[in-house]
């Protein structure tokens, strides 16, 4: 009944404003827009007010899943990663790596760094950190909507714990979602360099001097630009991540209310008709709708209903791979607020995240038709990632993701030593 009396109202205020004298000037895009968002926080408010119980229920539900889950898995790399930046790291490996970045990419090597910690944290710290190098004028506004789309991607602890251990009880299927979410994001990123191809780019100043030492100077040149003692630099560190946190915490729980309301209202079951007949021309069980549904706002919603579907495994896997692709309406609210402040548009990361589902969906299609012995022998501690409220599942995932942040730094600065022994090499053989 609520949504037929919005429904009546909007079109009443529509109605109203036509007919006024000034109505020709307010029905454009940008009234229209502003209408449509006002009319829906308005209802969701009503929506809220009329059922706090399933409000708060689901509101503690996010909460759960915020500092059970989110919190502990993403605070260290929010620290780290910031903190690698203020002591200069960032610039390092730019110099190390561009030779790798721009010709693949057509980025330069400064976004090796987000690369690095976008792909292992997951999100929304690929956009975090894109959008600080922005700021910063290392990246041009193409090259930083370019790096954005492809460096944003989720965490493997999530796709191996939460989604095949939690979800699915099958440990076998961790590499595979795995394996077609990051070759997939790879095959976006190669495509992404022919966006806007003759756009403008970072330019660096060529020198005859060795490699290595440019990277030093460039360090040191970003250290003492930034200025800031290591006590202040680590204070701001862990105080704009626990700001950045908050305020992850706060999409995860309105969305998670806003899920929780439209379902109830009816809204599931009447765009539910629609997909169905989507996944009927694409041949997948129609029972996965409510799963595609639910993933269109939020990946841990849709990627457990894709798991729960009373489908076959191989479409059940092909729909959570997508999702976790897409990443859901909450994430893509998580990276515009990293991104805020900046001339990035969102337009072409959610076209890239289009494209990355499309991708992964058939990736996972291929993987899961073929044997894949190898892929199936990959394990990664098997931590069951559901909601538990106790400390020792709490600090076991915190425990985690500072080793693995360790890991994927060590196999960073492998990389710029590899690419500095293989500059050595070509300037010897000149």
């Amino acid at each position: 009944m609520l949504i037929y009396i919005s429904a009546i109202l909007l079109i009443a205020v529509f109605f109203i404003i036509r007919k006024s004298k000034q109505g020709i000037a307010l029905i454009s895009k940008k009234y229209l827009i502003n209408l449509l968002i006002g009319g829906i926080a308005v209802f969701i408010t009503i929506s809220i007010v009329k059922c706090p119980e399933i409000a708060f229920e689901a509101a503690y539900e996010g909460l759960d899943v915020w500092f059970n889950i989110v919190f502990p898995a993403l605070l260290p790399f929010f620290i780290g990663s910031q903190l690698l930046m203020g002591l200069g790291v960032v610039h390092f490996m730019g110099v190390l790596l561009e030779p790798f970045m721009r010709p693949l990419f057509n980025v330069p090597g400064e976004g090796s760094f987000v690369m690095a910690m976008g792909l292992a944290s997951g999100y929304p710290i690929g956009a975090m950190l894109t959008g600080k190098l922005r700021r910063r004028n290392l990246l041009t506004k193409t090259e930083a909507e370019r790096l954005m789309s492809f460096c944003n991607t989720a965490d493997p602890l999530f796709m191996f714990g939460a989604v095949a251990v939690g979800m699915f009880r099958d440990v076998s299927l961790g590499p595979i979602i795995a394996a077609a979410h990051y070759i997939s994001c790879i095959m976006v990123g190669l495509l992404l360099r022919f966006y806007k191809k003759n756009s403008k780019i970072t330019l660096k100043p060529k020198h005859k001097e060795n490699i290595l030492l440019k990277a030093v100077k460039e360090l040191n040149k970003a250290r003492e630009k930034d200025g800031r003692p290591f006590g202040k630099l680590m204070g701001d560190c862990i105080m704009d991540s626990i700001n950045a946190m908050l305020l992850i915490g706060g999409f995860i729980i309105l969305f998670s209310v806003i899920i929780r309301i439209i379902s109830e209202i009816g809204f599931t079951a009447l765009f539910c008709n629609i997909i169905e007949r989507s996944l009927y021309l694409l041949r997948l069980d129609e029972a996965l709708a409510p799963a595609v549904f639910s993933g269109i706002f939020e990946i841990t919603l849709g990627t457990k209903l894709a798991s729960e579907a009373a489908a076959s495994l191989t479409p059940k896997v092909i729909i959570a791979s997508a999702v976790i692709a897409w990443s859901g309406l909450s994430v893509h609210a998580q990276v515009a607020s990293m991104v805020s402040g900046t001339d990035i548009k969102m337009a072409p990361y959610v076209v890239a995240r289009i494209i990355h589902a499309i991708f992964a969906a058939i990736i996972t299609l291929l993987l899961m038709g073929w044997n894949t012995p190898v892929l199936k022998q990959i394990s990664i501690p098997a931590m069951t990632y559901t909601i538990d409220s106790s400390f020792k599942a709490w600090f076991s995932i915190l425990s985690f993701n500072i080793k693995f942040f360790v890991v994927v730094l060590a196999l960073v600065f492998i990389s710029c030593i590899s690419m500095f022994v293989y500059q050595t090499i070509k300037s010897f053989i000149k």
